[in-house]
């Protein structure tokens, strides 16, 4: 080859180069729609016979994961461990609080890092909106504390009945004191979307969190009987279709601003569905260490970067988003602290399928009460004198399974996803790895009457006790 050819295969790969890189996006925006107990068999994406279109369709224009767990199966330690990256027992979270004077201190530790405070180190700007349930009142715990620039919702659940529990916050004042449910979806819509309609110079980061399809399940009037069935069943659908709605206005704000090639939208749940949605196929629900209660519906949509109408059935977290949306920002993780989530850009771009994480830890407040390994899932003895309160008994809902076991349970969930057929017999030698795995965990991150070496503490007295 002469000199001249040599200098022409040079510049085309230079020329390559350069539009490669000007081509990959810079600090995309991110779009977090965090919804709120909604289950598997709640998503037509995820085979639910009732359509959720707007969702449906954000799951064929992404990556739909059919495998994301969640660190805890109630609110507050779900969204606690999804912000810091981090298991609810390691970052000082692992009970969901209420409005009473035992969690009066008790909200995430101000010492923890957030992925708004991360991604602000990058340049961002970071809008809260909806549900906060991470100790609003408590100091240092209030989302503006939390990294983020701007913040509207309610500081919890919603409840008519228990003081300021219906009250509307914008940042740290009072915009409205008992506030209607049926016009909350509406109103946190209307400010996500005119806050993505405005002139932006920096990267933003929205974490728009709803209440839906949390209780009460009152959908607002004009969603009121769109499903077309009746009785409880078509409400709870009605108030799907209403948090469907609502996707798509997000949806379309983003289009129509012209921020569709630059915008990564998650949408996840915060855990499995209570006793009106459904989990199906899987087992269990809120509140239980079943996969009902810790795998939940998770979908990465971003045009350009993540293929279309993909699948991914490889293990994934809740807290795999702090270092993922990190990446995407140029944000370094922290080096002071174990994030126990792990960077899975390469996964949702299509670029491997498997699986970043060697096990899981699923526990129920301070019980560890099963460990996921590759397929196997084994579940240890436990009573109900274990249990934190909102698992002490069934109350009537069906979902609440295995409150008590006796004996470990092992389960193969490639071809038993509904954890029906107990393995431990076939496979001891698993089982025996496996609760090595979950004594190793106890001793770094704690357990019932075991103070972990890297286990932030909650201050709270008789913590599994509501009261």
């Amino acid at each position: 080859m002469n000199a001249s050819a040599k200098l022409f295969v040079f510049v085309c790969l230079l020329a390559t180069f350069h539009t490669a890189h000007a081509e990959a996006p810079l600090r995309p925006n991110i779009i977090l729609l965090f919804v709120d107990d909604v289950g598997y068999g709640d998503l037509g994406c995820y085979g639910s016979q009732n359509a959720t279109p707007e969702i449906d369709r954000l799951a064929r224009e992404g990556l739909l994961a059919t495998d994301c767990l969640v660190a805890a199966n109630v609110c507050g330690p779900s969204r606690a461990a999804m912000l810091t990256g981090r298991y609810p027992m390691r970052c000082g979270h692992p009970i969901s609080r209420h409005n009473t004077t035992k969690y009066a201190e008790y909200g995430i530790a101000p010492e923890e890092l957030t992925i708004a405070e991360l991604l602000k180190e990058s340049g961002y700007y970071n809008k809260a909106v909806g549900k906060w349930h991470l100790g609003f009142h408590v100091e240092g715990s209030h989302p503006l504390d939390a990294g983020f620039d701007e913040y509207l919702g309610l500081h919890s659940n919603f409840s008519s009945q228990l003081e300021g529990a219906d009250t509307l916050y914008r940042n740290r004042e009072i915009q409205e004191e008992h506030i209607d449910f049926e016009k909350i979806t509406s109103l946190y819509t209307d400010e996500v979307v005119e806050f993505i309609k405005q002139e932006h110079e920096q990267p933003f980061f929205i974490y728009f969190a709803h209440h839906i399809a949390h209780t009460p399940i009152l959908p607002s009037e004009s969603f009121r009987g769109t499903s077309g069935k009746k009785g409880k069943a078509g409400i709870y659908r009605d108030f799907l279709l209403e948090l469907d709605h609502s996707v798509g206005r997000v949806m379309d704000a983003v289009r129509d601003a012209g921020l569709n090639e630059n915008t990564l939208v998650v949408l996840m749940s915060d855990n499995g569905p209570a006793v009106n949605g459904s989990a199906k196929p899987l087992s269990g629900g809120k509140y239980v260490t079943m996969e009902g209660g810790h795998r939940v519906p998770a979908i990465f949509r971003w045009p350009g970067q993540i293929p279309s109408g993909t699948v991914s059935n490889a293990m994934i977290s809740s807290m795999d988003l702090l270092p993922l949306f990190c990446h995407f920002a140029g944000t370094p993780l922290p080096n002071d602290r174990t994030i126990d989530g792990r960077n899975i850009s390469d996964l949702i771009r299509g670029e491997t399928n498997n699986s970043p994480h060697e096990a899981f830890y699923y526990y129920n407040g301070l019980n560890l009460q099963a460990v996921r390994k590759d397929k196997w899932k084994l579940h240890l003895p436990r009573t109900i004198a274990d249990q934190p309160y909102w698992a002490k008994r069934a109350g009537g809902n069906h979902m609440k399974i295995h409150l008590s076991v006796k004996q470990p349970m092992l389960f193969d969930l490639d071809s038993d996803i509904a954890e029906k057929r107990n393995r431990y017999a076939q496979h001891p030698e698993v089982a025996s790895e496996m609760m090595r795995k979950a004594d190793q965990m106890r001793s770094e991150i704690g357990g019932l009457n075991v103070v972990g070496s890297d286990q932030r503490p909650h201050h709270l007295n008789n913590p599994h006790e509501k009261f």
